[in-house]
């Protein structure tokens, strides 16, 4: 059965909220995101839905920065209000309805090797993901690069560094993970952390390395720690389910066809790309700026989060959908 097979199993079951009349024509859907047209997004995945699609007379109308309303924890509830027929958003946002989709986020949950996409789409293939998903259909799963540590002065080589310091965190886990770290967590959007590090509000922040140039925080940042054990932020790109299973059935199978584990394996690259040339920009700037952990430095951390992770599965209950995202089954 593919995805789009169940829209209108999931049409039926769309919850009795308030739900926005379309002014959109029907072959024009509604992408709404938080970011501004510059962000990696657009490249990795807007363009490759929009130019996929119009072949069909599909048109894709995106709306960047909040257009369609403010505030990146409301994604997922403006696609299944009809907000938008589209959306990106971060699961760590809201960390309690995508507990497997954050597996991604715990230390060594992903295997060296595979893909942060190819995991969330064994899950969702395996059927252990599609209740964090109701009313929606997933168009793209995946994860950023490796995450790494960006302090505002104080450069970290050990766990006994982050003791006291107040770090930005973007969901649950990586909440949970700063603190098994000695450090305090701060929860705030992205784009709300360049003046937060700016003005000393917060003395670092977990992100992967593409978001240290995508929000110019290497403006303000003193040291990137690279080998710390943070895990991988997921993303989701979800679609109203009710509203795709509107859609003439040519456009409907465009769709089907430039989405999936394909786009969201080619959003992953790019994501890394610009990662690694956020990190090898900072590098060129010397002074220890990015500093990389020794094998032994990497393994006093992996002694604190390794157990953590293991402790955060068993409690969660999660153990046969860890394996089945890993291949195991």
């Amino acid at each position: 059965m593919t995805r789009f097979s169940r829209l209108a199993y999931a049409a039926a079951l769309i919850v009795a909220a308030p739900v926005f009349a379309s002014s959109a024509m029907a072959d024009s859907l509604r992408f709404a995101h938080f970011v501004a047209p510059t962000h990696t997004l657009t490249e990795a995945i807007v363009t490759p839905l929009t130019e996929g699609v119009a072949p069909t007379g599909l048109e894709i109308r995106t709306y960047p920065a909040g257009e369609l309303g403010a505030g990146p924890a409301e994604q997922y509830i403006r696609a299944v209000q009809g907000v938008a027929d589209i959306v990106w958003g971060l699961p760590g946002y809201t960390s309690s309805q995508f507990p497997l989709s954050m597996l991604t986020e715990w230390p060594g949950a992903l295997p060296d090797g595979m893909s942060g996409a190819d995991f969330l789409w064994n899950g969702w293939d395996a059927g252990v993901l599609q209740g964090e998903y109701p009313a929606t259909v997933p168009l793209a799963l995946w994860t950023a690069e490796p995450a790494v540590l960006v302090t505002r002065s104080k450069p970290v080589h050990t766990p006994a560094d982050l003791a006291g310091l107040k770090i930005r965190v973007s969901s649950a886990v990586s909440g949970q993970i700063v603190q098994a770290l000695g450090a305090i967590p701060v929860q705030m959007p992205a784009g709300d952390v360049y003046n937060a590090l700016q003005t000393g509000l917060v003395d670092g922040v977990v992100i992967g390395s593409s978001g240290i140039s995508d929000f110019r925080y290497d403006e303000v940042l003193g040291h990137v720690t690279t080998g710390i054990p943070l895990g991988n932020q997921s993303f989701f790109v979800v679609a109203n389910a009710a509203r795709l299973a509107r859609l003439p059935a040519d456009q409907r199978a465009a769709l089907e066809s430039v989405s999936g584990r394909v786009l969201s394996n080619h959003a992953e690259q790019l994501w890394n790309a610009k990662g690694e040339a956020a990190v090898d920009a900072l590098r060129a700037r010397g002074n220890g700026t990015v500093i990389d952990l020794t094998p032994d430095e990497i393994a006093a951390f992996d002694g604190i989060l390794l157990p953590l992770t293991a402790a955060a599965v068993e409690a969660e209950g999660a153990a046969d959908a860890l394996a089945a995202m890993q291949g195991a089954q």
